[in-house]
């Protein structure tokens, strides 16, 4: 079990390009997971499938440099009062099932397709995860943005949930909120599975949290760290029994983006919160498309199309170039409206 896995897959050699690159990768994969969530990694996973990295092993890695990175945002969010660590823990424990499930799906494509199958599988899984909710969630930062209210008080969804009485009842106080266990492991489950798959969970348990359970944006990214922390451990020990964990592409990553959740984190106590959906939205966007440009490497690999070699390098370098901007826009968004926010509280303190 743990040797046909192994034999296939094919670790990067790294030098100074590729280690700096990785090093930007996951400082601004923590900046934005520190701002939005354990949402950073869908910009670590395919930052490392753009320099070659296997999609299992840039998932496998990804998840194993996210739980330590997980627990520093959570600490720091903690202080901040945003984070509810019981409905973390309660999430996690579930999301952990749906880990398991994900692994065993990841595993058999690998088995049976290969290395291009898998590749191929998460990049088309990523495109349309992020258009999805990439478009949802710009939607709705719009609408709030348009509203003089900024107050974030849940969906009508999460509303009408909330008021169904299905036992077992749960309140969670830091989130002001009291729901049904039922509505909570749904989206328990499908955070985890796509965690396993694509190394985000944050896709679903952010929106999830937010749209279905009703907690605020604050609350649902704070406490989706709290997830991502159980888990990435959970995962992590599993990903590294078949073998597939590089812990050279972690480690580089660990050290960019523990400097950079710190960052994101300080980020969300001074930007309204309409900003932190606009942000999370805009590199969905633009990720898909990077993702999406990738993908007919992997058809050709796989001899669904036949395309001209020169072709595809030619796309496989627009879905770098791609990869590379939204990396640069996510990180002047959030660093922009960071220190704007830090002049304008000074400006305050010394008028008054």
């Amino acid at each position: 079990m743990h040797g046909p896995i192994s034999e296939v897959i094919q670790f990067i050699d790294l030098n100074a390009y590729t280690i700096t690159f990785l090093f930007i990768v996951g400082f601004i994969g923590g900046l934005v997971s520190g701002f939005i969530g354990s949402g950073g990694a869908f910009v670590l996973t395919p930052g490392m499938m753009s320099l070659g990295v296997p999609g299992t092993v840039a998932v496998a890695s990804n998840m194993c440099h996210k739980f330590p990175k997980a627990l520093v945002g959570a600490i720091k969010r903690y202080k901040y009062g945003q984070v509810d660590i019981k409905l973390g823990l309660i999430m996690g424990l579930f999301a952990e099932i749906g880990v398991q499930v994900g692994i065993m799906l990841q595993k058999y494509i690998l088995d049976k397709w290969g290395q291009a199958g898998s590749n191929l599988y998460v990049s088309v899984i990523f495109v349309l995860v992020l258009v999805i909710v990439g478009s949802f969630v710009m939607r709705d930062a719009i609408k709030m943005k348009r509203a003089t209210d900024d107050t974030d008080t849940g969906t009508s969804l999460a509303k009408r949930l909330q008021q169904i009485e299905l036992w077992p009842m749960l309140t969670f106080k830091t989130a002001n909120l009291r729901i049904s266990l039922w509505f909570l492991v749904p989206v328990a489950i499908a955070t985890g599975m796509l965690a396993a798959t694509i190394a985000v969970g944050g896709f679903i348990g952010v929106p999830g949290l937010m749209y279905i359970i009703g907690a605020t944006s604050i609350v649902a990214s704070a406490s989706e760290l709290v997830v991502a922390f159980v888990m990435g451990l959970g995962g992590t020990l599993i990903w590294a029994y078949y073998g597939m964990v590089d812990i050279r592409l972690v480690m580089i990553i660990l050290a960019g983006s523990l400097f950079g959740v710190q960052l994101g984190a300080i980020g969300t106590t001074y930007v309204k919160d309409y900003m932190i959906k606009y942000v999370m939205a805009t590199i969905m966007l633009i990720v898909a498309v990077s993702r999406f440009f990738a993908i007919p490497k992997y058809l050709n690999e796989l001899h669904l199309i036949s395309l001209a070699d020169n072709l595809v390098g030619f796309m496989t370098k627009i879905s770098f170039v791609i990869m590379c901007l939204a990396l640069l826009i996510g990180a002047s968004i959030i660093l922009t409206s960071l220190f704007k926010a830090r002049r304008l509280e000074k400006a305050v303190v010394a008028n008054s």
